[in-house]
């Protein structure tokens, strides 16, 4: 039997209300909205089917300007209504409010979101508007001549090194007729907060929990300058380096893989949306969790992160300028470079999860003594896991992304015994569920402490 989902929408009569569902669809990647259906799509018949039949259309054209394809249905002696709603290629509203859908949810889109998605249906971006109170004088040149370097280092562009910083920003198609972009002051601005005001990478060291905050640290400028300073900050001030000798070598490196951090701080400041909150980077005893306003795109979850995917840039200028700098490739492959530096420094797989209207992205220190989940806990939390739960626990955090079948099939036991180790876990807060069930992932939750 279908079920709910991204394209498809049960309701058991109409309403009018439910045109929000129908602009939702027209706006995002179109649907089917099947009226005279339950939530299990079970058809409970439609006795005026014929009446909406002749009514809906109209409503529907006065309404949001759209003519979808209403088709009377009959399957056991029941009626029903199927409406198909073609993706629209402009912004629809209905009555001055624009909605999306998301998954199997509809949303009214405002503020940052709405600007995002209007300019997106008129096929730009936010990194390709004009801000026409900059000029040429706002541009850093040191910044541009330092891009010249990497991209003949990266050898993605022909030789610009003779270019003046006018021609060069043109080159790069960061300066029109029209002005400077976005783009241009976020890559090469002065003092790109001026226009920006959250711009900046905000750095914070915290103990056990968030409430326990050591010191903190400001990071601005434009972002290759922000791309160093963060990791100077990080290297200098945030990070332990812990020492091993190999012979009479003394070896000191970062307690997290540079390689890792390097991707995770690029892809928060090609992605993220300007519009939202500043960067936010927490370093804490047992991890350390980057955050960047902008939820992910449509096309993409965070289960598919995790899998071989496309590039979808929210900022395709941003994100071209660091690809011909070398900073970045331009496949998609980011959490695939953070997950393998992961592996080869011996740490559990990155986690990444949408919260707050942006994204977070989590590297997790390994347990000490290489013990698994169940043996690290302590005191009373110890006694309250047992084998089965604790090898679920293991599995977990070995694969986030692990169905209850393969955990039943991992482990030797059955699905049931399964469900009801992870009902258990979760109501005593070992175990949470982010994310649906088929693109979602399990989040271990090492400590109750603060």
């Amino acid at each position: 039997m279908t079920s709910e989902s991204q394209n498809i929408e049960f309701k058991q009569s109409w309403q009018d209300d439910y045109l929000k569902w129908i602009c939702g669809f027209a706006n995002a990647q179109g649907g089917r909205i099947f009226i005279g259906k339950d939530d299990r799509g079970k058809i409970v018949d439609l006795p005026n089917a014929k009446k909406l039949l002749e009514d809906l259309p109209n409503k529907i054209r006065d309404q949001l300007g759209l003519m979808p394809h209403i088709n009377l249905m009959e399957e056991d002696g029941k009626t029903y209504l199927e409406i198909v709603v073609e993706p629209s290629t402009v912004p629809i509203s209905l009555r001055g409010s624009y909605y999306w859908r998301s998954g199997s949810v509809k949303q009214e889109l405002k503020g940052h979101a709405l600007t995002e998605f209007l300019l997106k249906k008129m096929g730009m971006t936010w990194d390709r508007v004009v801000e026409e109170k900059a000029t040429l004088n706002d541009i850093d040149d040191t910044t541009i001549e330092l891009f010249k370097r990497e991209s003949t280092t990266a050898g993605r562009l022909p030789d610009i090194s003779e270019l003046s910083t006018e021609d060069t920003l043109k080159k790069l198609h960061l300066l029109t007729d029209d002005g400077l972009t976005n783009a241009a002051l976020v890559l090469f601005g002065k003092d790109p907060s001026k226009f920006y005001p959250n711009l900046f990478v905000k750095i914070g060291r915290f103990g056990e929990s968030v409430v326990d905050m050591r010191f903190q640290e400001v990071c601005e400028g434009n972002l290759f300058q922000m791309l160093r300073d963060v990791m100077e900050q990080l290297e200098k001030k945030f990070l332990i380096k812990p020492i091993r000798f190999e012979g009479l070598r003394r070896i000191e490196e970062l307690e997290y893989p540079v390689p890792a951090l390097r991707e995770m701080l690029l892809n928060a400041m090609v992605h993220r949306n300007y519009m939202g909150s500043m960067t936010q980077l927490r370093v804490m005893n047992d991890r350390i969790s980057l955050w960047n306003a902008g939820t992910l795109p449509v096309e993409l979850s965070i289960e598919k992160l995790f899998q071989l995917h496309e590039s979808f840039p929210r900022n395709p200028l941003i994100a071209d300028i660091c690809y011909k700098a070398g900073y970045i490739d331009s496949w998609g492959r980011g959490v695939e470079k953070i997950t393998e530096a992961c592996k080869r420094y011996g740490l559990p797989q990155p986690v990444i999860e949408e919260r707050f209207g942006g994204v977070a992205v989590e590297l997790l220190k390994p347990h000490v003594s290489g013990q698994s989940v169940s043996e690290d806990m302590s005191g009373k939390r110890r006694e309250n896991v047992g084998k089965t739960s604790g090898m679920i626990l293991d599995a977990c955090r070995e694969t986030p992304s692990i169905t209850i079948p393969e955990l039943a099939e991992q482990i030797g036991v059955t699905e049931r015994s399964i469900q009801r180790n992870i009902q258990k876990l979760q109501a005593e807060g070992f175990l949470h569920r982010v994310g649906g069930r088929k693109e979602g992932y399990w989040k271990i939750i090492e400590s109750n402490k603060g």
